[in-house]
């Protein structure tokens, strides 16, 4: 099988400096704090078990730790400098059993759990970075993992299903980071981003926002719902039956 993602683009200067995200993609923190405000306000005073996919360096898994004390986490990643971020970031909640950090690839890691055996499942700006065919293997195995009524939310990039809005959206984004990264200098971060960005846009990772609905649709997930979108930047939330 084909790796999920090109783990090249997570060893350089993206993986080393994640947290420059928010300079260029300011929805990506904002997302993060709705994912975690999504699980917090969901089965108030319940203790949930929870997956948190794709957790880089941390930013999302702090929120979703911070927003409900009754929570154990896993979260995942298979990139292990930014993982060592994460520790090192969190390890106050790593010495309270809040919260371990797995260096894992995603469907191999739900691959490895019981059937319903998780409350929720969260993503934050990972998913997207799958292969098309991976990502639908993945979201079945998460389908599988949950407990029926358990919760998936992933804030993420879904692309605009109007071709042209979508490339206008996506030119403007790239001068952005012209504008935010050639400021400070950090042209090897553009670098990165850009041939990042390649990866994302191309056949066999663009995740178009109606055709992974009717995915998820068809897996089985229900209650399918779009909770927020800015662009390509989108909060989404499904429920297992």
């Amino acid at each position: 099988m084909a790796q999920h993602i090109d783990e090249n683009l997570f060893t350089g200067p993206i993986g080393a400096e994640y947290r420059m995200l928010e300079l260029i993609c300011p929805n990506a923190a904002l997302l993060a704090r709705r994912v975690a405000d999504r699980v917090a306000h969901w089965r108030e005073g319940e203790k949930l078990e929870g997956l948190e996919i794709g957790c880089g360096t941390g930013v999302s898994t702090l929120p979703l730790l911070a927003g409900r004390d009754e929570l154990h986490l896993t979260a995942i990643d298979s990139a292990a400098k930014m993982l060592d971020q994460a520790r090192s970031h969190l390890s106050d909640r790593v010495a309270a059993g809040r919260v371990q950090f797995v260096e894992a690839d995603a469907l191999g890691f739900l691959r490895g759990l019981a059937d319903a055996s998780l409350d929720f499942v969260s993503s934050n700006y990972a998913v997207h970075n799958f292969l098309d065919d991976y990502r639908r293997e993945t979201l079945a195995e998460i389908f599988r993992v949950l407990k029926p009524g358990g919760l998936f939310v992933n804030g993420d990039r879904y692309a605009m299903d109007d071709r042209a809005a979508h490339l206008a959206a996506t030119q403007a984004e790239v001068r952005s980071w012209f504008q935010k990264l050639g400021a400070i200098g950090r042209y090897d971060l553009l670098e990165d981003w850009v041939a990042h960005l390649f990866s994302d846009e191309s056949p066999e990772h663009i995740m178009y926002l109606a055709p992974a609905l009717e995915r998820m649709e068809a897996i089985g997930f229900s209650d399918i719902r779009v909770e927020y979108r800015d662009g390509v930047d989108t909060l989404l939330t499904a429920i297992k039956p």
